[in-house]
């Protein structure tokens, strides 16, 4: 019986509910979710064994075609565009498919294992284990002593007993810049969302369910850089729908797919579609130095020449334990003595200048560093002294356990009021608390979130959770776009208190108070009502 979460390492596993006589837990740090204890091996092989599909002669043409159908989905999604001839592919599978088959037609080098024994085809060799251990792997893909240009693992890890090892085992086995993808049923999917804990993929062969967010933990944890996370909308047949609820009951779906198989002519039952399925894949690079962990502070720095030395001093005295840091410095063509205070610091190491020719906004600056950031872990400090640095060990501790990607340090996340109090400005300062409120409650309807202060500074995230989001805002709207398009990518933000001070328009505050709420409407309702990703100048990742 495991004691901690595979994924976070929490100890706090705690019963959600039972799959025929397995127990299943539920991580309370990431909510992982897993068979604790696991069925034992003659378990396993009673299980497959039950499960095996033999179909009819029948059967037989339409289940090779659309097995063709689904490699060549598989190997589309993980392809680059560079010619698959001599490419070397280690392919990982539990049920037997034409993917392996499929790629070496294309020219692929396939190296084919089954992580299940008991399903191995003649050319596996078999031991008494009913799953395939990391150790083996291991040891198996040592002994080729091949660096492969990707792996596809499709519908395995879900039966793996030790998915955080095996992905380790697999990334020792890629190239520097090699490819991993992943298919995996999501408890996150339409169907998993839908039919809860009647969801068909709960077997008791499926030992580990990961959602979107816990598979790109995973990911991370094992040393990899996602890049890429979408549904699964692999071709399938009625038919084979049919079989499927059939073996696996799931009250009205089975009998409207029945009927469904029952009235459509056979040409149509055979033919395959591309539906959206319960599934996700995941795309995913080795990180360079998995080993080494580092953070990125991202410092936009506009006429801000009274508190930035004060700021910087403490910023290079600042320790993060387990971190390494780089502070990037985005100064703005600042007209008050601002940039050749920067400039003073150029000397440092760990900081890097960024000067820009002209002021753009604090979101064109944000922006700029992002795009300069090499760290695993992103975190933006405004240069005032608004926000304590004291904050930043609570705010970047989940993110180093792996228990969250995204983190928001609220300023009345506690028991007190820290919002704006301007002294001898108080109507002033009650308009703006009015306005955070309205905004804040705007973006809970329009984005079906919970959030208390969606614009704080303190936005904390893992630099993976940037690739392929695109931004074009460049002042104060960016904030909205950074954390709608992050939320809309499927990462929810977990809120921590933070201390704050907050300085008036006469120490330097820069919002508009008549400008920027209209831009903060109009990108609302631009990211309300456009499809993710539509943006123009992606950011690139170094």
């Amino acid at each position: 019986m495991l004691r901690a979460c595979p994924v976070c390492h929490s100890p706090r596993l705690h019963y959600a509910f039972s799959i025929a006589q397995y127990r299943l837990m539920r991580c309370s740090e990431c909510a992982f979710l897993l068979l604790n204890p696991q069925p034992s091996d003659d378990e396993l092989r009673s299980v497959y064994a039950r499960e095996a599909e033999h179909p009819a002669p029948e059967q037989a043409a339409e289940s090779v075609a659309l097995q063709t159908a689904v490699a060549e989905y598989y190997l589309g999604q993980c392809a680059d565009g560079s010619p698959a001839r001599g490419k070397k592919l280690l392919h990982l599978w539990v049920r037997p498919d034409r993917l392996s088959e499929i790629a070496r037609a294309r020219g692929y080098d396939v190296t084919s294992i089954c992580l299940s024994n008991d399903v191995a085809d003649s050319s596996t060799v078999c031991d008494a284990s009913a799953l395939l251990t990391s150790e083996e792997l291991a040891q198996r893909l040592s002994e080729s002593g091949i660096s492969y240009d990707a792996c596809l693992v499709t519908d395995a890890l879900e039966h793996v007993r030790q998915p955080i090892e095996l992905l380790q085992v697999v990334r020792k086995a890629l190239h520097a810049d090699g490819c991993l993808m992943l298919a995996i049923p999501s408890l996150d999917s339409w169907s998993g969302r839908w039919l809860k804990q009647r969801w068909m993929e709960f077997k008791p062969e499926h030992l580990t369910y990961f959602k979107s967010a816990t598979l790109q933990s995973a990911l991370f944890a094992a040393g990899y850089q996602v890049l890429r996370v979408t549904e699964d909308r692999r071709p399938v047949t009625l038919n084979h729908l049919r079989r499927h609820f059939d073996r696996f009951e799931v009250p009205l779906y089975s009998t409207v797919v029945r009927i469904l198989a029952r009235l459509a002519p056979a040409r149509l039952r055979r033919a395959p579609r591309s539906i959206l399925t319960s599934g996700l894949i995941a795309i995913a690079q080795p990180r360079a130095h998995p080993e080494r962990r580092m953070l990125s502070i991202i410092v936009p720095a506009y006429n801000e020449a009274a508190t930035f030395r004060e700021l910087m001093d403490a910023l290079l005295l600042k320790r993060v334990p387990g971190l390494e840091i780089e502070i990037i410095i985005v100064e703005s063509a600042s007209t008050d003595g601002t940039r050749e205070i920067v400039q003073s610091y150029a000397h440092h190491a760990g900081v890097r200048l960024i000067l820009q020719d002209r002021a753009r906004g604090k979101g064109n600056a944000v922006r700029a560093g992002l795009e300069a950031a090499t760290g695993d872990f992103i975190l933006i400090q405004d240069s005032d002294l608004e926000y304590d640095l004291d904050d930043y060990d609570a705010l970047l501790e989940p993110l180093m356990r792996g228990t969250e990607a995204f983190v928001l340090g609220s300023r009345h996340g506690g028991s007190a009021w820290k919002m704006r109090k301007f002294e001898r400005q108080r109507l002033l300062s009650g308009w703006l608390n009015f306005g955070h409120w309205f905004f804040t409650t705007l973006i809970n309807v329009l984005f079906r979130q919970k959030l208390r202060d969606p614009f704080t500074m303190f936005k904390v995230f893992r630099r993976d959770c940037l690739h392929g989001v695109t931004f074009e805002c460049n002042r104060f709207d960016f904030d909205i776009e950074l954390l709608v398009k992050l939320v809309r990518k499927g990462y929810t933000p977990l809120e921590i208190p933070v201390n704050y001070r907050s300085r008036s328009f006469k120490e330097g505050k820069k919002v508009s108070m008549l400008r920027d709420p209209f831009t903060w409407i109009r990108v609302l309702l631009r990211l309300r009502f456009t499809r993710a990703g539509r943006s123009r100048g992606a950011l690139r990742l170094t």
